[in-house]
């Protein structure tokens, strides 16, 4: 079920995530990380440089940078907007900067896997979806369409918001996934406070999902939410229609 920005054209109708919108398809991975995961790779003062030659010698680059390294993490900063990122210190220009450089590894990493694999396991879907869905501040609910071999056809945005019943409806699920002629689903949404635990109000929006998918004989196959280094499928948590997904 991965989505490319190709073969995954999406439907935006509610505003775009809280930093720079996200009009390509694509959330999290599991294993925890250390506190920062390309510090360790390239080292401090390394980083330090990279950013220096971001935002440019001038200006107290040099000072900015080591001021910004030492406040917060990048995986803190890439959650960040671009007012935000100035509350730490940066100027517009260079908040702005920032900001590009992370939507734009963003979008590399989502375009990684081929869009003709087939998404048979939740942490496929996961390895999919999480450059999308990593450092949202708010709730997006994503439905993954897919054909008789468990292959992308299309990505629809259902909902940005809190999760509820009333706004993830079956219908703007499904209105999609008849008009393509899915022959399968599975949906997923990130959780911003970085845990991945279902709450009541997921597990009664997929367990209404599964009873109309039953009645449309468009099945969803699971529920996959995400968090910061962690997801959990509903599907290994709840009784599904089948023990297990079609092959």
């Amino acid at each position: 079920m991965p989505a490319s920005a190709d073969s995954d054209s999406e439907r935006h109708r509610e505003s775009p995530p809280p930093h720079l919108a996200h009009d390509d398809p694509a959330v999290t991975t599991a294993g925890a990380a250390p506190r920062n995961a390309h510090e360790l790779e390239v080292g401090p003062a390394s980083l330090c440089a990279l950013l220096v030659r971001m935002f440019g010698s001038r200006a107290g680059g040099h000072a900015r940078s080591a001021a910004l390294l030492e406040r917060a993490s990048l995986s803190v900063l890439s959650r960040m907007d671009i007012p935000g990122l100035t509350s730490m210190g940066l100027t517009g220009p260079q908040a702005e900067r920032l900001a590009c450089a992370f939507e734009l590894g963003r979008r590399v990493e989502s375009h990684r896997r081929r869009p003709t694999a087939s998404l048979r396991h939740p942490s496929e879907v996961v390895a999919r979806m999480a450059p999308i869905l990593r450092g949202l501040e708010q709730e997006t609910f994503h439905a993954l369409l897919l054909d008789a071999r468990h292959r992308l056809l299309h990505r629809v945005l259902v909902s940005a918001g809190t999760l509820t019943t009333s706004l993830v409806h079956p219908r703007e699920v499904f209105r999609e996934a008849i008009r393509r002629s899915a022959a399968a689903l599975v949906v997923v949404h990130n959780h911003p406070s970085g845990d991945p635990e279902p709450s009541q109000e997921d597990r009664a929006v997929t367990r209404r999902l599964i009873e109309v998918g039953e009645l449309l004989g468009i099945p969803l196959l699971d529920h996959v939410v995400v968090g910061d280094d962690r997801w959990v499928s509903l599907r290994e948590r709840m009784p599904f229609p089948n023990s297990r997904q079609a092959t």
